[in-house]
């Protein structure tokens, strides 16, 4: 993929400047003046997307694998303080995003630049400060690395995904009926299969070929293709989980405190849309009409999270699955939706796969010889994907995945260096005492919950692969 083609550098340090987006492949910038002679860009006089494009974009970044593990989620913190907290931190999430566009449109006024990255911001945002201006170029390596453990993070997810739908379908072929009405919701295993781990390994080869493609834009249509199966299947299983909730409903209000963090990982996990708030913003015809549609898009997915994670819950109670997917019953209508939301989590591994290998391999590259660059940049791409693939081996547990990843590097990103971003920008312009305590609690809470999720989800990786060794010793007995 040449860096001409996605108006992105191809030289530079290990971590560029200008990392690109999912946007930047399937929606290129438009022929016009080079960014530096664009500044009034910024007033929306260019072709750029609309209103209802960002809109679109800004729930397809915030609606993912993240959304079907919230059931679970809900689960680990009570039908009461589940949904509370789900509110709240959406709450939090969408005014971190807010504070984000805000001190990145100050910093392009200071810096007189049209547009900023997530990591040029902290970058300015460190230079603002005296002390910390000899080390903000650590701050622009610091966002790209939690971005790229972030998408790689993803990456692991979609692998446990795939493996754990596609083997439940196969397990349950035969017994699978056209009868939703008297198929069971809990999928009988009668076609012995292979381990999950396996399953993974099938599915490398097919995602090293994906990684090839030379440019996203050709996978625009198939993308397309795929958010619409994927917008499909949600609705299936939200027409499932109303339908077949049971009366009275006996669950516990209040989740035990261990498996909080837990939640937090996976909420925080399904919040974690910030990396695309900037290029959504970059591209608006009209910028200055961004906050609304922010505003609008992530109250709608706030209500999303809320609703699928509540409904989920109260659908399948206690035996919900790390993905409500594999909670439906045996019967093709919904074996279907698993197919298909697999294939749109398939097509979407090539798009999150994107940011990090772009950020990562330009600068390696550039170090080899011409006739070898290609192979090159071949060959680190395959070794990337069996990097995602190993650790989804390692970490074969879906719901501990997502909470891992949510915990270690969404945390940051979405709670953590906001606030410390604004007090950075504005600390000279005379900040509220209660505007800084409000930021610094924020990111207490962010940071607390990275702490704890982190070391809860390691925790429960370790039993349960204790667990998984006795039960294949006992198998062997």
């Amino acid at each position: 993929m040449s860096s001409s083609d996605l108006d992105i550098p191809g030289e530079g340090s290990f971590f560029t400047d200008q990392h690109p987006s999912e946007m930047d492949a399937l929606c290129p910038p438009p022929p016009g003046p080079s960014r530096p002679q664009r500044h009034y860009e910024r007033m929306g006089e260019r072709t750029g997307t609309s209103f209802c494009q960002t809109l679109i974009h800004l729930l397809k970044g915030n609606i993912g694998t993240g959304l079907l593990g919230l059931p679970l989620a809900v689960k680990n913190a009570g039908l009461l303080v589940g949904p509370i907290s789900l509110l709240v931190m959406g709450l939090i999430a969408i005014h971190c995003m807010r504070l984000l566009v805000r001190c990145a449109n100050h910093l392009c006024g200071r810096m007189d630049r049209p547009s900023m990255t997530y990591g040029e911001a902290m970058q300015y945002g460190m230079e603002n400060v005296s002390w910390l201006r000899r080390h903000s170029h650590c701050g622009k390596q610091t966002v790209n690395l939690f971005l790229i453990i972030t998408q790689l993070g993803f990456c692991c997810v979609y692998f446990v995904f795939l493996s754990d739908n596609i083997k439940q379908v196969v397990e349950s072929a035969n017994a699978t009926t056209f009868n939703c009405q008297n198929a069971t919701n809990q999928t009988a295993v009668l076609v012995p299969s292979f381990d999950s781990r396996l399953y993974m390994l099938c599915f490398l080869p097919p995602f090293i070929l994906l990684v090839f493609i030379p440019n996203l834009k050709y996978l625009a249509p198939m993308s397309l293709i795929a958010n619409l199966v994927m917008s499909a299947s949600l609705v299936l299983i939200y027409i499932y989980s109303i339908m077949n909730i049971r009366y009275p409903i006996d669950l516990p209000k209040v989740g035990r405190g261990k498996d909080y963090p837990l939640f937090f990982g996976t909420a925080i996990f399904a919040f974690e849309g910030i990396g695309v708030v900037l290029p959504l913003e970059n591209k608006m015809q009209k910028p200055h009409t961004f906050i609304p549609a922010l505003y609008l898009g992530m109250s709608i997915v706030t209500f999303l999270y809320i609703s699928l994670g509540t409904i989920g819950y109260m659908c399948f109670k206690e035996h919900i699955s790390g993905s409500i997917t594999l909670n439906l019953p045996n019967c093709w209508t919904y074996q279907a939706v698993k197919l298909l939301y697999c294939f749109g989590i398939f097509i979407t591994f090539a798009l999150q796969f994107y940011v990090p290998a772009e950020i990562l391999l330009p600068s390696l590259v550039a170090r080899v010889a011409e006739r070898w660059k290609k192979a090159v940049d071949l060959l680190l791409r395959v070794l990337l994907v069996v990097f995602t693939c190993a650790l989804a081996i390692l970490i074969p547990e879906l719901d501990l995945v997502i909470s891992l990843v949510g915990s270690v590097s969404s945390s940051f990103l979405a709670l953590i260096f906001p606030p410390i971003l604004e007090i950075m920008t504005f600390h000279r312009e005379g900040m509220s005492p209660l505007v800084i305590l409000k930021n610094v609690l924020i990111s207490l809470v962010g940071f607390v919950g990275f702490v704890t999720g982190t070391y809860i989800a390691f925790e429960q990786i370790v039993a349960r692969n204790a667990l998984r060794a006795t039960d294949s010793s006992s198998a062997v007995h």
